[in-house]
């Protein structure tokens, strides 16, 4: 950040009187612009035990297969962010269920939550930033093609929890080691 949104004036980092943290701050109106994780909302959503699954038009991980799932938007909440998500991407018409999975991406600044959803309908309809969607069931799921840590870790958590006939809340976090530079 180089400018401040609201006066246009330079801004610094530093730590403000009474923080803890860095911050980028104006000198010139006296704004502390703070700069917080972005929330990605997203479904697992289910037609007769198969699971949607989005092949990606956009990078990152173009034509990997996802979960329906993008960035929260301002004046939703997170259920109504998720089912957008899965309307904008798959056009799956779904019915949100109970929070499933919460995970932690710090390393770029993101939480990623997932609903469990069921849909009302096989019908599909990809939007702009899917290739194809499609229903799979367990054995389907193209594993080495999943484009997100997090996705993959919500559904092997769904599976087994099918499984164990019981749904849980589940929560992580995906850290990512550092390249060497050799």
């Amino acid at each position: 950040m180089k400018f401040c949104s609201l006066c246009g004036n330079e801004v610094s980092l530093g730590v403000p009187p009474g923080d803890n943290r860095p911050r980028f701050s104006c000198a010139g109106c006296g704004t502390i612009h703070y700069q917080n994780p972005n929330m990605v909302l997203g479904t697992i959503p289910i037609w007769e035990n198969r699971v949607l699954l989005c092949r990606r038009a956009i990078e990152p991980r173009y034509g990997y297969w996802t979960l329906p799932a993008g960035f929260m938007e301002n004046g939703e909440t997170t259920a109504e962010g998720a089912e957008r998500e899965t309307m904008e991407e798959a056009g799956a018409r779904i019915r949100i269920g109970e929070l499933f999975s919460m995970i932690d991406v710090p390393q770029v600044q993101q939480v990623h939550v997932f609903f469990r959803a069921d849909m009302l309908g096989p019908e599909l309809d990809p939007g702009p930033e899917s290739l194809e969607a499609r229903l799979f069931a367990e054995e389907e799921i193209p594993w080495p093609e999943i484009a997100f840590r997090t996705v993959e870790q919500t559904l092997r958590w769904y599976f087994e929890d099918r499984r164990n006939g019981s749904f849980g809340t589940h929560t992580g976090a995906v850290r990512y080691r550092e390249r060497s530079k050799a």
